[in-house]
C-alpha cells in the first residue's frame, strides 16, 4: 500500500555527499601539513640560530685564550687541530651544537665528525704568497676585524659538502656567481621547499656574536649585483 504523506526515508550518504565530505578531510589535513611544517621549519630555524650563536661565544672565548686569534680552520692545520675539534672545550654538548637540526645530512656528519657550519675563509684563512709567507693583514684576530657586527664569520654548509671534519670552511674568494655560493652554502637552509635554492633562507652567524636570517632570493641579489656577501670590510 503507498503511503498517503508519500514521504521516502534514505539512510547514508549519496555519493556526491561522500565525495564532498573527503574533499573537506582532504583539505583539513592538507592546511594541518602544512601547518605543521612550517612550525617544525621555524623551530630548526631558531634551534640553528642558538646553535650558531654557542659557536660564535665559543670562537671568541678561544680567541681571549689564545693571544686574540681565532681558531683555524682545515685549510691551514690539521683535521684534529681545527675548530671543530678545538671548540669542543668551549660547549656544553658540542656534537649536538655542531649539526643544524635542519641539516640532511646532520646525522652522517655527527658520525664522520663533521659539522653543518662552515667558517668564512675571508676571515679564518690567513692570506699567504706562494712562499707561504704573510700576504697582507690577516682577518683570524677579533681586534683587526673592523666592523664586527658586518662580518659574517660562519654560514650553514650547502648539501654539496662533505661530511668530514676538514670539510669545514667555505672557498668565498670563488664566490663570483650565484652557483659557486650555492656549492659552498645552504641559502635556503630553513624553509618549506628544500630543492629550490631560492626558496627559504639561512642564519648568518657575525663577529659580534649576533645572527641573522636572510631570504635565498636576497643573497641572490646581492651576490649578483657584485655584493660578496663574505668579504670582509675594511677601514674607509
Amino acid at each position: 500500500m503507498q503511503l498517503s504523506n508519500r514521504k521516502k526515508y534514505r539512510l547514508g550518504f549519496t555519493l556526491v555527499e561522500l565525495l564532498v565530505v573527503i574533499a573537506i578531510i582532504l583539505a583539513l589535513t592538507s592546511f594541518a601539513i602544512i601547518g605543521i611544517t612550517k612550525a617544525k621549519s621555524k623551530a630548526n630555524q631558531a634551534a640553528c640560530m642558538n646553535n650558531m650563536r654557542q659557536i660564535g661565544m665559543a670562537l671568541q672565548l678561544y680567541a681571549n685564550d689564545n693571544s686574540g686569534v681565532y681558531p683555524l680552520t682545515s685549510h691551514s692545520t690539521s683535521e684534529d687541530q681545527t675548530w671543530v675539534f678545538l671548540l669542543e672545550d668551549y660547549i656544553k654538548n658540542f656534537d649536538e651544537v655542531r649539526i643544524c637540526p635542519a641539516d640532511p645530512k646532520g646525522k652522517e656528519r655527527r658520525l664522520a665528525g663533521g659539522t653543518s657550519y662552515i667558517l668564512n675563509s675571508f676571515v679564518f684563512v690567513p692570506p699567504v704568497d706562494a712562499f707561504g709567507e704573510p700576504d697582507g693583514p690577516a682577518n683570524n684576530r677579533p681586534g683587526n676585524l673592523y666592523e664586527p657586527s658586518r662580518t659574517i664569520t660562519t654560514f650553514c654548509c650547502s648539501d654539496n659538502i662533505g661530511v668530514r671534519s676538514g670539510d669545514d670552511h667555505t672557498h668565498s674568494d670563488r664566490w663570483s656567481s650565484w652557483s659557486s655560493v650555492c656549492a659552498d652554502i645552504a641559502t635556503n637552509r630553513h624553509g618549506t621547499v628544500k630543492n629550490d635554492p631560492l626558496k627559504g633562507s639561512s642564519n648568518y652567524l657575525f663577529a659580534d656574536g649576533h645572527v641573522e636570517n636572510w631570504t635565498a632570493m636576497e643573497v641572490k641579489s646581492r651576490i649578483e649585483s657584485g655584493d660578496n656577501i663574505a668579504t670582509v670590510p675594511v677601514r674607509p
